[in-house]
């Protein structure tokens, strides 16, 4: 071999050397470059673990939306005051086929269907007119059964049936009548034909659970004697009518909250209480009204709606003492839907026994579950009474002071007298609840208004649990 060729192969062994060395520097140095990148997407992810990769560490990550809120359903309910059946009204309601109260509703009715639920106190018994009972008024009242048929084909879906005039024809006129209003098929609360029987009802009103409760105050004119309308409960039927004393209120109230408690178990979602309570003929409430009032309200009940006096008292929004944002909507009295407490034949000469209201008040649903009062409306109601010549009788109607019908005259054919009379009426009963309507309105609009409202489309469909 040649000098050379020997000085080539030591030149190209050395070549080779340097390229090794240059070749393991680089993928040494690629080695290292990827452990950076894996380190660097390590601690990008924020995990603590390897997930994603490389491309992704630029990425911005979009924080995740909150459901939105959204209205489910709303439930409205309508409450008139006392259908307080006086004799006249029977007697110019009977006619040679048998009784018939429709007349009253003539002009009420289309009111009281829109509701979604409606109510009205059942101011009477309904003994029948069997064993020698005759169909009466004043003091003690029983009127025929055609008047649950009437309030039925008008849109009422119940009737409250604990007042001071439940035990008028005794225990069996009790039991009758809630028999009565059973085979109508219209819901009932108040008194009971069984003392099992629950002392509530839980409404199912398009999806919302309302449960509502009715209560009428006693009188006890003998020691340990419980007495409605001045007649002693007989021990057989003193458990068969929600009914507190004004000498005993703590035990009222012990039984309240346990009724409330078991409302909510069986799914209540608001409650409603329907109260007699009160002082005949006077416009303004007494100090036991607004101290139960403010106690049902500390209890947690939504609305409160009264009856007994004969006249629309004022309206309130009362705060709770327990909880300072539970908020209770409180008309103290409803008035008259129906009777014959004409002004030319009361002690009161003021017209106000004439007068009364369909209370309205709606509950809306969300997504979430929660439900709000959000929704509170007052229709001045007035009672004509007048002779119709067609039918040779005395007609007694329930005319709603609805404002949006300028012509009152002519959308319920009223006289010219009737129609100063019933704007009277109206003016009435406006100086009465204006103020406290204002305040209930100005509340419920200043809460957040909720969009997306998926009402169903069938309304007063409700059922009772």
């Amino acid at each position: 071999m040649s000098s050379k060729f020997k000085k080539q192969s030591k030149s190209q062994q050395g070549l080779r050397r340097s390229l090794l060395i240059i070749l393991s520097a680089m993928i040494t140095l690629t080695i290292l470059l990827s452990s950076v990148a894996v380190i660097e997407t390590f601690f990008d992810n924020g995990s603590g673990g390897l997930t994603g990769n490389a491309s992704d560490k630029n990425a911005v990550s979009k924080p995740e939306e909150e459901p939105k809120i959204e209205k489910l359903s709303t439930a409205t309910v309508a409450v008139t005051g006392d259908l307080l059946m006086h004799e006249p009204i029977i007697t110019n309601s009977k006619f040679s086929d048998g009784y018939n109260f429709d007349l009253i509703y003539k002009y009420f009715g289309e009111y009281a269907s829109k509701a979604d639920y409606a109510v009205a106190n059942l101011e009477t018994t309904l003994r029948g007119n069997q064993d020698g009972y005759k169909y009466t008024g004043y003091p003690r009242f029983n009127c025929p059964d055609e008047i649950i048929k009437a309030t039925k084909s008008a849109g009422f879906d119940m009737l409250l049936t604990a007042n001071n005039h439940s035990y008028d024809t005794w225990l069996q006129g009790m039991l009758r009548t809630l028999d009565v209003v059973d085979e109508n098929g219209i819901d009932h609360i108040g008194t009971v034909k069984d003392e099992t029987e629950k002392r509530y009802k839980v409404v199912d009103v398009n999806g919302i659970k309302i449960g509502m409760i009715c209560y009428t105050y006693e009188t006890n004119n003998e020691v340990g004697k419980v007495a409605l309308n001045g007649i002693p409960l007989k021990d057989e039927a003193k458990n068969l009518v929600n009914a507190f004393s004004y000498g005993e209120l703590d035990a009222f109230y012990e039984k309240i909250e346990q009724q409330i408690a078991e409302m909510k178990q069986a799914g209540a979602e608001s409650t409603v209480l329907y109260i007699h309570w009160g002082n005949e003929y006077q416009t303004t409430e007494n100090k036991y009204q607004n101290q139960i009032a403010q106690k049902l309200c500390n209890f947690g009940i939504d609305v409160i709606v009264g009856g007994h006096p004969h006249v629309i008292q004022p309206v309130e929004l009362l705060t709770s003492e327990t909880d300072s944002e539970h908020k209770t909507v409180c008309i103290y009295s409803v008035g008259n839907a129906v009777s014959n407490q004409r002004k030319e034949r009361m002690n009161l000469k003021t017209g106000h026994t004439e007068d009364g209201v369909l209370f309205q008040f709606t509950f809306a649903k969300y997504n979430d579950g929660t439900v709000r009062l959000e929704g509170c409306d007052l229709l001045p109601t007035w009672v004509n009474m007048f002779y119709s010549s067609s039918i040779g009788k005395k007609v007694y109607q329930i005319i709603p002071l609805d404002i949006e019908k300028e012509d009152w005259k002519a959308a319920f054919d009223l006289s010219n007298t009737s129609e100063a009379n019933a704007r009277k009426s109206y003016d009435r009963t406006q100086k009465i609840v204006g103020e406290g309507m204002t305040t209930v309105k100005e509340y419920l609009g200043a809460l957040p208004q909720i969009e997306g409202l998926k009402l169903s489309e069938s309304s007063n469909q409700a059922n009772a649990a």
